[in-house]
């Protein structure tokens, strides 16, 4: 029998684990080791092996190596939940949405109960009735899909996680809904939905429409009647122009999502997931895990297929045990969900496997490495799974299946989906599903409020080969982030591309490539600059849907505050006020906040940022033991930084401004390292502090839990500095 070994997970995961995995007793106080969780895990998904004649403890043991050497790890439910009372252990749930108030409140009542297990939520809003129709019962007239959406979004702000986060959901409409293009255009009031990520339901039939300059029928899902015409062309032209300015909606290919259904029988697959990788029906669930690439690595980078092979086949075996071990919310996801008994086995550490192996992410090689992987892992995986319906049996709904037809007794009725990995792959060390890096080198904030410093490794090693020149060079790197701008060899920079390096069509070619080999989604954000056009928007869609994608999302860089800042929506002259100049925001009643100590030769410094809807909002500054004058110019200067910061502009350049402003009484810090050269200068550097120090990485958000900017990938924001990360 296999022995335990020592989990690898590095000072960093171990935070990570602290913070958000590990077991707390009612005071708060960890209670277990992160090779104590991990063993917690491994017993609770091994114990229904003894149920098929395997050996429990032996499985465990192999449960535990697999996750300890982090070569695989499970979805974050599994990892929290397995083993405890909780024992939810699925991350992807799809609700139905039907078109009485007992249907849609009973699946209010479902999201609560998901959301509070730990699971994220998905739904297709097409069955309402459109706003406007009439309401026989009581003789008025509907409110439409958008409101129920709301109504959606308030439970989920309400309901939180288990205590820790609160839930995400995905929001579907039909591109033939009379009430399609104010879904459309919903995400340009920043205040709306701010818990969905949302989808358009695309057709070949409407794609085809837009193609030719025909007329869309809109239809009205209660009656089966049209109630308008539009051009196609209109219809696509808003969608791409909401994608281009804040990034939503994204585009669900309904026809592409429906050629992958393994079970037509069982109905049409037209709802995902939160981050859209996961189609489902209603009241389904699926088990995610991913296989850690760096691992599968040799010393020269090679890929070690005979491990690649075992970790496969474990991964599967994990995930279909997961399924029987799970603790539903509800016995109706209980029963679709072992109807089909689906998984989802993905991948993480894509873009430090191309670093290893010198290869560009995008390029022609990088494509054909990605489906020679995908394309063994997913033949693999049915194989595995062939070999369990051997001793278990098929899935329940195999008769009838695609299965069936041909000739293949399987014990899931998908193998692989390439998921977000936002926080497994902080546990793991790797990059984040298939996406590419965002930055080569930044400064993360530690749990305990050092602020440690990292650098690709692979970056790292492929600059000492340089000699003396490594050092000035990895000083450039970690002050920007990328290679742009800086003077190394063509083939390192050829080869070390971050995401806002690469074009925009590579990104889609790289979605298209593991889609190929993928049973359900493949999650992956198209990065795009901020100077792209809504023709490239466009053409992105366009060649995801060629190329079989079942979906797409784009986000151009710092496109959430280009919206409101420079773009000639009706919302955004709202805002800006008489004459396009811009109009300080509103402040709420409540807001939160952190406060800062700086050292002045005129006393200490307070200051304290404020935070709304996960920007900085204003900025309060407190001189202690000074003159009135100095005191005023103190505060002067904070009111003036509010009415910036709730005029949109970026904090960033607030900071360059007083930045280095030299004064008549230049101060040390207590570390006798800083050196506080005026008040402006005081102010510019505790609002760094209040924001956590990091590179710029450009972003439109701001991480509410220390300020940093957010990073969008994967349909998710996630905190370069301090972890935190949240998926729509």
């Amino acid at each position: 029998m296999e022995e335990l070994m020592k989990a690898r997970f590095s000072e960093n995961a171990r935070y990570v684990l602290q913070k958000r995995y590990l077991k707390k007793d009612d005071a708060g106080e960890i209670i277990e080791t992160p090779e104590e969780m991990l063993w917690r895990v491994a017993r609770a998904v091994s114990k229904p092996e003894a149920k098929y004649g395997g050996d429990s403890d032996e499985w465990a043991i192999k449960f535990y190596n697999l996750m300890a050497a982090l070569e695989f790890l499970p979805n974050s439910p599994t990892l929290m939940n397995a083993g405890t009372p909780r024992g939810q252990l699925s991350a992807c749930f799809v609700l139905p949405i039907g078109d009485s108030m007992n249907e849609i409140f009973g699946s209010l009542c479902a999201t609560a109960l998901v959301h509070k297990s730990g699971g994220g939520t998905g739904f297709n809003f097409s069955n309402v009735r459109p706003a406007g129709d009439r309401v026989r019962s009581t003789s008025g007239v509907a409110s439409g899909p958008i409101s129920f959406m709301e109504l959606f979004d308030h439970t989920t702000e309400v309901v939180k996680q288990g205590g820790t986060r609160r839930g995400a959901n995905m929001g579907i409409l039909d591109i033939s809904h009379p009430d399609i293009k104010t879904f459309i255009t919903i995400k340009k009031e920043s205040n709306k939905l701010n818990n969905f990520n949302i989808s358009v339901g695309i057709t070949d039939a409407f794609m085809k429409a837009v193609e030719k300059g025909e007329n869309w029928d809109l239809i009205n899902p209660r009656t089966g009647e049209k109630t308008a015409a539009v051009p196609a062309a209109e219809l696509w032209g808003m969608l791409i122009e909401g994608a281009w300015k804040s990034g939503d909606p994204g585009v669900i290919f309904l026809d592409n999502l429906e050629a992958g259904n393994m079970v037509p029988q069982c109905g049409k697959l037209h709802s995902t997931n939160p981050c859209g990788e996961q189609p489902l029906f209603p009241y389904e669930s699926c088990n995610l895990g991913s296989i850690n690439l760096m691992r599968m690595m040799g010393g020269d980078g090679e890929i070690d297929w005979e491990r690649l092979e075992r970790t496969v086949r474990v991964s599967v075996r994990f995930l279909d045990d997961i399924i029987e071990c799970n603790t539903y919310p509800m016995k109706e996801i209980d029963a679709v969900t072992r109807g089909n008994r689906k998984i989802g086995l993905g991948i993480m550490g894509w873009a430090e496997l191309l670093f290893a192996r010198g290869i560009r992410y995008g390029s022609k090689e990088s494509l054909e490495l990605a489906e020679k992987v995908m394309s063994f892992i997913q033949r693999t995986g049915y194989d595995e799974s062939e070999a369990l319906a051997g001793t278990r049996g098929s899935f329940p709904n195999w008769k009838g299946s695609v299965w069936e037809e041909r000739n293949r007794p399987m014990r899931n009725a998908t193998v692989t989906t390439i998921a977000p990995t936002g926080t497994i792959s902080l546990i793991a060390d790797c990059s984040s599903g298939i996406e590419p890096v965002f930055a080569l080198a930044f400064r993360r904030k530690a749990f305990d409020g050092d602020t440690l410093v990292y650098i690709n490794g692979f970056l790292q090693r492929a600059l000492e080969r340089l000699g003396e020149k490594s050092s000035s060079i990895l000083e450039q790197v970690l002050v920007k982030g990328t290679l742009d701008g800086v003077n190394v060899p063509r083939q390192i920079k050829e080869v070390f591309v971050t995401a806002h390096d690469i074009p925009y069509r590579e990104h889609v070619e790289m979605q298209a490539a593991f889609q190929k080999y993928t049973d359900n989604a493949v999650s992956k954000t198209i990065n795009m600059p901020n100077s792209a056009a809504p023709d490239d928007v466009r053409e992105s869609y366009m060649l995801a849907y060629s190329l079989g994608c079942k979906g797409i999302t784009i986000y151009r860089d710092g496109c959430k505050d280009a919206q409101v800042l420079y773009h000639g929506t009706a919302a955004a002259q709202e805002e800006r006020g008489a004459g396009g100049r811009a109009k300080p925001r509103r402040r709420p009643a409540n807001l939160v906040g952190n406060t800062v100590k700086i050292r002045t030769s005129f006393g200490n410094l307070y200051l304290t940022l404020n935070m709304f809807e996960r920007k900085p909002f204003e900025l309060f500054a407190t001189l202690g033991k000074s003159g009135k004058d100095t005191q005023a110019h103190t505060e002067a200067l904070g009111r003036l930084i509010s009415l910036s910061l709730r005029s949109g502009v970026p904090m960033r350049d607030i900071i360059e401004q007083l930045k280095g402003i030299g004064g008549s009484q230049p101060v040390c810090e207590d570390d006798g390292d800083t050196i506080i050269l005026s008040l402006p200068d005081a102010i510019a550097q505790g609002l760094e502090r209040a924001l956590g120090e990091t590179v710029e990485i450009k972003s439109g958000d701001m991480c509410p839990s220390c300020g940093a900017p957010l990073v969008h990938e994967e349909g998710c924001m996630r905190c370069m500095s301090c972890d935190y990360s949240k998926c729509y």
